[in-house]
């Protein structure tokens, strides 16, 4: 792992991040950290963490020179001989969180030098603490914040708005009259604003065809929003395409036109969502999930990886599976075979409590 360059005490970890996270320091608190690392490949200098229960016996043998645990963990940490820990610890109530605080605390992001290159191709006028790196297009009628990053060969359509410090990786395609909000970070390949799968059906007349509906709706990106790698999120068809505050998207997810996506969601990669569907807020959808168009999803919802989503869900607070578990090919066949045989079944069910209640109505006679 590369070093961040940075150096910290356990002290004033625990002081820089008081205001966000609470902690408490165990042990050597002067210990110097310069990086984050897992318990297993930890070294001397380095902070790792123990969320789960199950690998604390990993505190035995860890290199690391601090780690992050739950009170309720303490216990697990190896002592010396007069009875005080092995290792230093910060002590906090959420030790997945607070470890990335640590880590980005310890590898802040580096600003690019401010200025234009000269192979860029600017329409509008750019604040100077805005870095606009080689072969950028920026079109006519843009606006940006101080101290955007506009990174090399990225496409910014006419009338765009991006919000200050936000972050445009390389390539990257901002359709016209798109809007993104403050702390973006847009990942290459992105494409943001492309039409929508629109077309009507027009097969009432010989050598009939689809004919396509113009999309003149925009992107709407709120807020410190996230997008992957090839990620694409289409314009709206009349309404914007809405992505809220704080949403954090995954590589290579399609959000399809007039999509309204509720603030803090979190989606993994591949994930598919239909044209008009909403999605609340604080909704977790894993990977690979597909969710059908005009559907809403209630806030706070849970979907596991490779579900399909073919109807509403009203009831916040609630975790969705519809993934069929993988077999081999063998037992898959014979289920499938006790499927497709459900349908008889059930009839001679029916048939059966119809005779259980004749039966009965008789003896109670």
């Amino acid at each position: 792992m590369m070093s961040s360059g940075a150096s910290l005490t356990l002290t004033q970890i625990v002081r820089r991040l008081e205001a966000v996270c609470a902690g408490e320091t165990r042990g050597n608190a002067d210990v110097r950290i310069h990086q984050v690392a897992s318990l297993q490949s930890a070294r001397p200098g380095e902070i790792a963490f123990l969320a789960n229960p199950k690998y604390r016996k990993r505190l035995r043998d860890t290199r690391a020179s601090a780690v992050i645990l739950h009170p309720g963990m303490a216990s697990a940490l190896p002592l010396a001989a007069s009875g005080e820990p092995l290792l230093a610890v910060i002590l906090t109530a959420n030790p997945y969180v607070y470890y990335a605080r640590v880590a980005a605390l310890l590898n802040p992001a580096a600003r690019r030098t401010a200025g234009t290159h000269p192979s860029a191709i600017v329409e509008s006028a750019v604040p100077l603490s805005c870095h606009i790196g080689p072969g950028v297009w920026i079109g006519s009628g843009v606006t940006l914040g101080e101290n955007v990053e506009i990174l090399a060969h990225a496409h910014i359509g006419a009338d765009v708005v991006i919000g200050a410090d936000s972050v445009i990786h390389p390539g990257v395609s901002i359709y016209p009259g798109c809007r993104i909000g403050q702390r973006a970070i847009i990942h290459s390949g992105a494409v943001i604003g492309a039409d929508g799968f629109g077309f009507a059906p027009d097969f009432d007349r010989e050598g009939g065809e689809w004919v396509k509906i113009p999309q003149v709706g925009r992107v709407v990106i709120g807020n410190n929003v996230e997008i992957g790698a090839n990620t694409s999120i289409d314009r709206g068809a009349l309404e914007d395409t809405v992505i809220g505050d704080g949403v954090k998207l995954d590589n290579q997810i399609q959000i399809a036109h007039n999509c309204v996506i509720g603030e803090h969601t979190v989606m993994a990669g591949c994930v598919g969502v239909a044209g008009s569907a909403r999605i609340g807020h604080h909704c977790a959808i894993g990977g690979a999930a597909m969710i059908l168009g005009h559907l809403e999803i209630a806030p706070h919802t849970e979907i596991s990886p490779g579900s399909m989503v073919m109807k509403n869900i009203t009831q916040s607070g609630e975790k969705y599976t519809a993934l069929y578990p993988l077999e081999r090919h063998a037992d898959w066949l014979k289920n499938a075979a006790q499927l497709r045989s459900l349908e008889a079944l059930a009839r001679r069910v029916k048939a059966l409590e119809q005779q259980l209640r004749q039966t009965e109505a008789i003896q109670s006679l």
